[in-house]
């Protein structure tokens, strides 16, 4: 039981009409609640959104990360650049193919990867031997025989898309995949092109606190034929075209999204604009707030983002500001906040498997210390931001 008093701003807070909750309703009285017709209209909504030929919904964007790591060919002991500070969805989805993520640390401004340290990393690794070994793991599977670098793991942090342009360079230098893990950014733009359609593949989630919500589920968009085939047979047991209910052409999983999600993500899909304008203006609310209070930081935005698209709103406390017991007066006010992000290397499970330590990655550690979540949804109103900004400012 919680020792603070119920929160009087909720953290975050689905949009949800009479439109959504009838799209379930006319699902459930139907005999159709998984494959049906509502998963391919909802494929066929992004594959109108992003221009891209393939859909592929599954039930969860860790589920969607984990099949672009399929696709992408990714085994046992190879090497994926990817960043340490995300949620740790995007690093346990090459765990989860017993593969290593290389990390590199992040730019301060955006908390996105950056791409001069994967410029270095991508060329010593690829060089291999001593070279090699600066960027690796001091434990770990990094020495599988097998073992090559394939691919570069890019997180659009908090909905602002990394600098793909130059992470494409990249990849293409030195032949590797390049997934983008979207699943904080629907909506958003980079010099104009879509989040999600920036790297080979991209995931995007739905989870109740991101931009839509099927409650659980996600969709991986893909122009690679090959790859989306094989993709959407993955989602499904492994069943390849032609395969029967009882033959599997692959070794695959259950990730598929049901219909009654996926009616749900249509409906919010029809409102995506309207949706996006109100987490934006949400955003401009505490942005005037935000930058009379000394000692926060506000989320910046970089050039190349010409469009963000709000997850979270994520402020930075100044160096030397105690953030927990910032954290705790807060709750005590009835205003809830929660750290974002704590490193991933410096998760246990992470320190136990390769051997990590406080000062491998010192931006991304900075950033994990001093970053705080404030309560932010489409629905919140004027005045409770306010709220939450005045009990700030008198915390501080």
């Amino acid at each position: 039981m919680s020792p603070y008093p119920p929160p009087i701003v909720p953290m975050s807070s689905p949009d949800l009409t009479d439109a959504e909750r009838q799209a379930v309703l006319n699902v459930l009285n139907t005999p159709h609640l998984s494959m049906g017709g509502q998963i391919e209209a909802f494929e066929q909504t992004f594959c109108n959104y992003t221009g891209w030929r393939h859909a592929i919904g599954v039930n969860s964007g860790t589920a969607g990360l984990h099949l672009c790591v399929r696709a992408a060919g990714i085994q046992a002991g190879d090497w994926v650049i990817t960043t340490p500070f995300s949620f740790v969805a995007s690093a346990n989805a090459l765990l989860f193919e017993n593969a290593v993520p290389v990390f590199v640390d992040v730019e301060e401004r955006s908390g996105n990867i950056n791409p001069a340290l994967v410029a270095e990393a991508a060329r010593d690794l690829m060089q291999g031997g001593k070279a090699a070994q600066r960027w690796l793991p001091r434990r770990g599977l990094h020495t599988h025989p097998n073992g090559q670098l394939k691919a570069i793991l890019a997180v659009d942090v908090f909905g602002q898309p990394a600098d793909y342009d130059l992470l494409r360079v990249i990849a293409d230098q030195y032949g590797l995949r390049l997934i983008e893990d979207s699943c904080e950014a629907l909506g958003a733009e980079y010099k104009g092109r879509k989040a999600g359609t920036l790297g080979d593949y991209g995931v995007f989630a739905f989870y109740p606190n991101k931009q839509i919500t099927t409650g659980e589920g996600g969709m991986i968009v893909t122009d690679d034929d090959s790859a989306g085939q094989l993709m959407r047979a993955l989602r499904n047991q492994g069943r390849a075209p032609g395969d029967t209910w009882l033959q599997h052409t692959y070794l695959g999983y259950n990730y598929r999204l049901d219909e009654m999600s996926a009616a749900l993500g249509i409906a919010q899909m029809n409102r995506l604009e309207e949706l996006l304008g109100k987490r934006q203006r949400v955003a401009d609310w505490y942005h005037q707030r935000l930058v009379q209070i000394a000692g926060v930081e506000p989320p910046a935005l970089e050039e190349t983002t010409t469009r963000p698209s709000w997850f979270v709103y994520v402020i930075r406390l100044a160096r030397g500001i105690d953030r927990a017991a910032v954290a705790q007066r807060l709750a005590e006010r009835g205003i809830p906040v929660r750290p974002y992000f704590l490193p991933i290397h410096l998760q246990p499970y992470m320190v136990e498997r390769f051997g990590y330590q406080p000062g491998d990655y010192p931006v991304t550690e900075d950033l994990g210390e001093r970053g705080l979540a404030l309560p932010f949804s489409g629905v919140m109103d004027e005045a409770q931001v306010e709220r939450v900004c005045d009990t700030l400012r008198q915390v501080l």
